[in-house]
């Protein structure tokens, strides 16, 4: 399995998986002239993408899911609670495809398994990619460290793990106190520390990779967020970095 992040925090995000002949985009933040040229630095074409699977209805993850579609034929799988929060925002699109959050999708021999998360949306998902034993989670926009995620995190090959924002800058920093509260509170977003604190209690059963993701511009910062996870597991372990602004390297799982 190949997975490469196009991009990643509140400016948008959109992550691509590759396993037995199947392609595979999650989440459609950022535009189709962006994900196309992203994904041909990884000699990728985002034409043959099989399918976009959407997380929920924030408008970093799903504001570019129709031009997907009708640019690039791409069909959107996405839960009803979440494309009826989006009122009309999708446009004209035909090929839309529902599922439950909790389903598990079938493409080829690759299973999408969807898991509930607790954050602020309609119908948030978190996403755990299976191909040939291998599995690969999308966990971010989680809310708190839910019962279930540490166990789900143990079970996993790799991660892109949500490291949203370091306490003291979001603390420190210019956002109004409802904000912080909002962000800090169970719907909202994970802390780099809290996110330390997952792989530390993973142990030995902790995944081979995970990338830090969705960091806040205001709230953190990439050396923070590889430092808070890389206490926590040793700094042999390798930690890499989902960047709000660059495809990051084609990784293996």
């Amino acid at each position: 399995m190949l997975t490469c992040s196009l991009q990643s925090g509140s400016n948008g995000n959109a992550i691509y998986v590759e396993a037995g002949g199947v392609a595979l985009l999650f989440d459609a933040g950022i535009s189709g002239l962006q994900a196309q040229k992203r994904l041909a630095e990884h000699d990728r074409d985002i034409r043959r993408v099989d399918a976009l699977l959407i997380s929920h209805d924030h408008n970093d993850h799903v504001r570019c899911a129709g031009v997907y579609q009708r640019k690039f034929g791409l069909p959107i799988y996405i839960t009803p609670r979440t494309r009826a929060a989006l009122w009309c925002s999708l446009g004209k699109v035909h090929d839309v495809r529902p599922f439950t959050s909790g389903d598990t999708l079938s493409f080829g021999a690759v299973g999408v398994h969807t898991v509930p998360t607790p954050h602020d949306a309609a119908d948030g998902v978190g996403f755990i990619i299976e191909h040939e034993g291998k599995r690969l989670a999308i966990l971010t926009d989680l809310g708190h460290p839910f019962a279930g995620l540490l166990p789900l995190l143990r079970s996993v090959d790799a991660a892109y793990l949500e490291c949203n924002y370091d306490p003291d800058l979001l603390d420190n920093g210019p956002y109004p106190p409802q904000l912080k509260a909002r962000i800090r509170g169970p719907h909202g977003h994970l802390s780099n520390d809290e996110a330390a604190e997952l792989l530390r209690h993973c142990g030995r059963h902790r995944p081979h990779w995970v990338a830090a993701a969705h960091l806040s511009e205001e709230n953190n910062l990439p050396d923070l967020a590889l430092d808070a996870l890389q206490t926590a597991t040793g700094r042999d372990y390798p930690v890499y970095l989902a960047s709000r602004y660059h495809v990051s390297d084609m990784l293996t799982v």
